[in-house]
Order: C-alpha cells, then sequence, then structure tokens
C-alpha cells in the first residue's frame, strides 16, 4: 500500500475555516500532512481543530494586518518546527462594478487577496530555502481571466495573483521551490450559496442551473478542489512549477456555446 500523498508533511491553509479552504484542510490531514488552520474567527478554527485532532492546530489573524503574514508563519515553526507547503486560499469575494469601486474597497481586497499571499510567501521561503525546498499552491479563480463585472476587484487581484505566480515560479525554481496555481470554477461553498441568494437567487438555485453554466447538472463540491490541491501539494506532481490550472466543466478559451433562441418568444417579438 502506498504512502499518503502528503505524509508528515507541514501545510498551512489560509483562510481554512470554511468553505474551500477547509475543505483543503481535512484534506491534507486525511493525506498525512499536519496542518495549520487559519482564519479569523475562533470558534470556527477551534471547531475544526477539534475535528482534525492532534494533526492541527490554529492561528488567528487578520490579514489586513501588516504583521499578520509574519506572526502566522512563526505560529507554524513554532508549532510544528517546519513548513512544507503553503495554500493561500483566503480571499475576500466583495461584489463591486466600476461604478462602485471605492478606494477603500479595492485597497482591502489588494491587501487581502493578493498581498498577504506575497508576504506570506516572502515569511515561509527562508524556510523552505533552509529546508531544501517547498510548496506554494495559489487559490485563484476563473474570474483572474477576465470576470463578472460585479467582481472587478476581485478579478482584478486573482489576476495579480496569478501572475504573481508564474513570476516567482520563474524566478526561484533553481530553489527547489514550487509554485502553482488553481483558477477554481464555479463552486458551492456555504459562502457561495448565500452571496447568491443575496444577489437576488432563489434559496435553492443550485438545483436550477443552466446548462451553459454547469453542463453537468451541478457544481463543483469543495471537496473536489480539495482533491485537487492535494496533489498540486504532493510530491507527486513531480517539478511542475509556473502551472495555471484551470478547475472548471468547460474550456475557459474559446468557448462558444451554441446560441439557441426560443422559437415561439421571437416569433412573437416578430409580430
Amino acid at each position: 500500500m502506498s504512502a499518503p500523498l502528503l505524509d508528515d508533511k507541514v501545510i498551512l491553509v489560509t483562510g481554512s475555516t470554511t468553505g474551500i479552504g477547509r475543505a483543503i484542510a481535512r484534506r491534507c490531514v486525511d493525506e498525512g500532512a499536519r496542518v495549520m488552520i487559519h482564519g479569523r474567527d475562533e470558534s470556527r478554527a477551534r471547531a475544526l481543530d477539534d475535528e482534525l485532532g492532534a494533526a492541527a492546530a490554529y492561528v488567528l489573524a487578520d490579514l489586513e494586518a501588516p504583521d499578520a503574514p509574519s506572526r502566522i508563519v512563526d505560529a507554524v515553526i513554532e508549532q510544528f518546527g517546519r513548513i512544507d507547503g503553503l495554500v493561500n486560499n483566503a480571499a475576500l469575494t466583495t461584489r463591486a462594478t466600476l461604478d462602485t469601486t471605492t478606494p477603500e474597497t479595492i485597497d482591502r481586497i489588494l491587501t487581502v487577496n493578493l498581498k498577504a499571499p506575497l508576504f506570506l510567501i516572502q515569511e515561509a521561503m527562508p524556510h523552505f530555502r533552509e529546508q531544501g525546498g517547498g510548496v506554494v499552491l495559489n487559490i485563484g479563480s476563473i474570474n483572474a481571466l477576465g470576470g463578472e463585472r460585479a467582481l472587478l476587484p476581485y478579478s482584478v487581484a486573482k489576476g495579480g495573483l496569478m501572475t504573481m505566480t508564474r513570476n516567482l515560479a520563474d524566478a526561484h525554481a533553481s530553489e527547489h521551490v514550487r509554485f502553482n496555481q488553481l483558477n477554481v470554477g464555479w463552486t458551492l461553498t456555504e459562502g457561495e450559496k448565500q452571496a447568491k441568494q443575496e444577489d437576488g437567487l432563489p434559496p435553492d438555485w443550485e438545483t436550477k442551473l443552466p446548462e451553459r453554466y454547469a453542463p453537468s447538472g451541478r457544481i463543483f463540491r469543495p471537496e473536489e478542489i480539495a482533491a485537487h490541491a492535494a496533489f498540486w501539494l504532493s510530491d507527486e506532481a513531480g517539478p511542475v512549477s509556473g502551472s495555471v490550472y484551470e478547475i472548471e466543466q468547460f474550456p475557459m478559451v474559446g468557448r462558444n456555446p451554441e446560441k439557441e433562441i426560443d422559437a415561439d418568444s421571437s416569433a412573437s417579438e416578430a409580430e
């Protein structure tokens, strides 16, 4: 029987008390890793820590705080003595368009979604170098390729994260530190379920998705994203670095869905 994918590795997962981050933390432990949970809500962090047992610990920090990256990485080293992988998952998904984006909104989103990952990597790098290598997995979004009009600052930040991933992969390949990004498609987290209701969709919107958004009949589950994350964090991924992997159920480039018009409605409009 083969060893678990992440046997005895130490993984830090930011934003891991809910949604995709929580699923990644659980999967990492299932694959043999020890995990540092990160979040802002102590009750949620403690609940996951209790669930995962001795393989986990947690640290509380608001990523808007300038000293958060150093405090978080220091907590990992103090608890586990090393860090083998960093998952930059935490992100704000504040809605804003060109007309509604304020300097405060975009500053906050860029701080949490882009600057914090950069400085977390900066804090982790000395440990990676000392250990002879490491892996960074940035959790991006298909919005990095353009994005929804109501997610302008979020899309900008995820696009920046994508460029940062490729830049660092090129700059640090010889140091045996891998940098890759998952551009995640539509995923049914508790946060997304609530956000879409706030956007005006019905409580059971996830059961009524048009085929063009969900050809399989559903959108992704956090656990499916976590399975991909575990692979990219593992040695099974080999020396691949600088990859941006799209997790979606249709191609993001070149897609051109059929233009179907209801015959009855078009006929009535013609009359």
